[in-house]
This record gives structure tokens, C-alpha cells and sequence, in this order.
């Protein structure tokens, strides 16, 4: 940690209370936990002593939240009995409004998931990604050669969003000089409203995504009017899954897209330098061999774990570890929590970029929805690095990072670093 003995001994009272209140009372999905960075223990204490466990009441109703590693992957794959679909509250802890539910590929249950999602599927092939590196590499070498020197930045603004809003413009062909609002839509999408947040109400919060869903239309009609091109949203206009889909459908597509290219990469290339920054004998580990940048990227992927969670709803009565879970329950998939089960994955709790079996976590989800996106951000994080160890000896973090506030997008608002002058 980067921070002040008084900052250090309140995370030690917030950590002290997960040791002292009653499972019964556990909310383990308040957004404050993760904005102070102290739901660990909580976490800890629900695996092993109740690792499927009935939150009766929260800021979003009463949830069951299941925190180990195999009954995460054994929730994932029941789609009899789990579901993803938007009708039924969709993937996140937070109820939506059923008038404002946007269907997507990833909150749909078979079969209907699959033609959608392989719609945009060759976005990600190997052939594709390969292109897709050569300006990949072109575009983090100039924003690094851009970083100031021997003054402090905040690494998330310049680096982290920079970067994957840039990817992101590039995915939809979407106007240049506009990309900052993919960013902005991406955050508004995931917020939660509140005198603290991007937006004080839920209402302004539906204006900015209508917004969204009028500019990307204006782009829908152009594209559906040209010939098919490689971008995401002709793949859509063209693709006979999708090229019919509603109002709704389009916007939960486009969110989903927008969100799942935009939150997971920038959190974990800030996550990335964080850890580093934590961990300095990884760090000289690294710069004494680049080659470890295969098994670097997935390490920090698990280690930030860029979505905290994924939810399903129950579609009838079913025992699961000797807990009757109800036909219309909230489940929720702790992945963060699944990351640091000792049971699966050899010493969670440390950072080590050079562990037998990187891959074994559950940053990406298991089985059918597995992020369809997942060599691509590898691919980023793991040239971005290239880079910056080509050109900087050391990137020092220099202050606390500022964290979300959500228990959904496990990410760094702001990162303060500085890079020898």
C-alpha cells in the first residue's frame, strides 16, 4: 500500500469489523467495500465459513452470493437452472428498472446467446488480432513517447483510457475526435446514481445512454448502406442475428461491447502498474526478463480481477451445498472472491508473474459466456508492456489509487505516477 499510518490503521478498523459481524450481517456487494479496497476479508471469511450465503438485505435486495472458486464454475454452467436473461434482472447485483432492461448476447440464455455472440466472433480471430497489433503497437508507442517526465500524471487519464478509447474507436470505426465518448458512456453505463457518482439520478443516467443509442443509429444507417467492412457495428448491421434487432437489443449489445472493451482493459493496464508498484521484486523480475510477459498479463488479470462479479437469477427451487436457493433469487458470481481461493489457484494472495498455471482464474467467466473479447485484451496488455520496458527503467506510483465505486467494475479512477525525468 502507498498510503499514510492513518490510512493504514482505518483499513485495519474497516478489516477488524469483517472478523466481528455476524455472517448473517454480511453484505459483501456494498460499493464502499470496494471503493476503500476492504472487501478481502469479508471474502475470506465467507469461504470458508459460508461460502454459499443469503445477504437478506442491501442497497439491491436480497442476494446469494457464492464465493468459491468450483461452485462458481458449477453456477456458470447450469443454464437450466441459472439464468442470464435481462428479463429476469440480467448479470449484475443491481436491478434494473424492468421498463429500462436492454437485452445483450451475454444477458441471453441458450440458444439464442450463440447467434448473436457469433456475430461478432471474428472480430477476435487470430488472423484479426494479428492485424489489429501492428496499430496496437503504433498507438501505445506514441502515447508513451507523449508521458510527461519528471512530473506527476495520473496514469489511468493518459495511459489506461487513452489507450483502450482508441481501441474502441478503432472496433467500430467510430469518428476519432469523438472516441471520449465511449469512455463516458462506458462509466455511465455501470455507474450508480447518487450525489457522489457521474450522475445524480437514474433519469440523467438514461439520458446520456439514449444519447449513446441515437449517435451509434446515425452510424447504423451509414454502415447498413455501405458493403459489410470489419468493424463491430457493420458486423452487426450485416450479420442475420443482428441486423433486425430492436431498440433495446441494439443498445444492450452496443453497452455490452462498449463496456466489456473499455472497463476490463483500462482497469487491469492500471491495475498492471499498481500491482507492480506493490510487488517491486516482480517489477526487476520483469525488467530482467521480458519473456515473462506471457505469463505477466494473465497473473495481473487475475490479480485486478476487472469485473468483481456476474449474476444470475434462479429459474426454480434448487439446493446447492445445502442452501435452498428459490426460484427467482439473485445469485451473484464472486470472481474476485473465486480468484483468491487457496483451494484452486497456489497462494492467491501473492502476486507472482512467473506461476505455473497463469490462466487458472475466472477473470474472463467459464463456459458459454466467457469474455468473447479475452486474447484481445491480453494482446494489449501484453504489447503496452512491451513498451514501456523498451523505454522506462522504472514507473513510480506516487500516491493511493482512487477506486470505483461499485462492486460490479473493480477499477482505478485515478492512478498518480511519475516517470524519471
Amino acid at each position: 500500500m502507498h498510503g499514510t499510518i492513518e490510512s493504514a490503521a482505518k483499513l485495519d478498523a474497516l478489516r477488524a469489523r469483517a472478523t466481528s459481524l455476524p455472517l448473517e450481517q454480511f453484505d459483501p456487494g456494498d460499493p464502499e467495500l470496494f471503493r476503500t479496497d476492504t472487501f478481502w476479508p469479508y471474502f475470506d471469511r465467507l469461504r470458508r465459513e459460508d461460502p454459499v450465503h443469503y445477504c437478506k438485505d442491501s442497497m439491491f435486495g436480497p442476494y446469494w452470493s457464492v464465493t468459491r472458486y468450483n461452485d462458481i464454475m458449477e453456477i456458470e454452467t447450469n443454464h437450466s437452472v441459472f439464468s442470464s436473461a435481462s428479463s429476469l434482472g440480467g448479470i449484475t447485483i443491481r436491478d434494473i428498472d424492468p421498463e429500462l432492461r436492454r437485452e445483450s448476447f451475454i444477458s441471453m440464455d441458450p440458444p439464442r446467446h450463440a447467434a448473436q455472440r457469433k456475430t461478432v466472433a471474428p472480430m477476435f480471430t487470430p488472423t484479426h488480432l494479428d492485424n489489429l497489433a501492428l496499430s496496437i503497437r503504433k498507438r501505445s508507442a506514441e502515447c508513451l513517447d507523449n508521458l510527461p517526465r519528471g512530473e506527476v500524471f495520473d496514469w489511468v487519464d493518459r495511459v489506461s483510457i487513452e489507450l483502450t478509447t482508441q481501441m474502441l474507436a478503432v472496433l467500430f470505426d467510430f469518428p476519432w475526435e469523438d472516441r471520449r465518448k465511449l469512455t463516458r458512456w462506458s462509466d455511465i453505463a455501470t455507474t450508480i446514481p447518487g450525489p457522489d457518482g457521474l450522475v445524480a439520478t437514474e433519469d440523467e443516467r438514461q439520458a446520456e445512454l439514449t444519447e449513446c443509442a441515437g449517435y451509434f443509429a446515425r452510424l447504423w444507417k451509414e454502415r447498413i448502406e455501405q458493403p459489410p467492412k470489419s468493424d463491430l457495428l457493420s458486423m452487426m448491421a450485416h450479420g442475420a442475428a443482428t441486423r433486425d434487432m430492436d431498440a433495446k437489443n441494439f443498445l444492450g449489445n452496443l453497452i455490452l461491447l462498449i463496456v466489456g472493451g473499455n472497463d476490463t482493459t483500462r482497469n487491469t493496464m492500471s491495475g498492471s502498474l499498481d500491482a507492480l508498484s506493490q510487488h517491486p521484486e516482480q517489477y526487476r523480475k520483469l525488467r530482467e526478463n521480458p519473456a515473462l510477459l506471457d505469463s505477466f498479463v494473465p497473473e495481473v488479470i487475475r490479480w485486478q480481477t476487472p469485473l468483481a462479479h456476474m449474476r444470475r437469477t434462479a429459474l426454480s427451487d434448487f439446493e446447492f451445498r445445502g442452501k435452498q436457493i428459490k426460484k427467482g433469487d439473485k445469485v451473484v458470481m464472486w470472481y474476485v472472491s473465486g480468484n483468491r481461493d487457496a483451494d484452486a489457484i497456489e497462494k492467491p494472495y501473492e502476486f507472482i508473474i512467473d506461476r505455473a498455471r497463469p490462466r487458472t482464474h475466472l477473470s474472463f467467466g467459464f463456459g458459454i459466456h466467457r469474455c468473447v473479447g479475452l486474447r484481445l485484451a491480453e494482446l494489449q496488455l501484453k504489447i503496452i508492456w512491451e513498451e514501456i520496458l523498451k523505454r522506462f527503467d522504472h514507473i513510480e506510483v506516487v500516491g493511493e489509487p482512487k477506486r470505483v465505486y461499485s462492486s460490479f467494475v473493480k477499477g482505478l479512477e485515478t492512478l498518480p505516477v511519475k516517470i524519471a525525468a
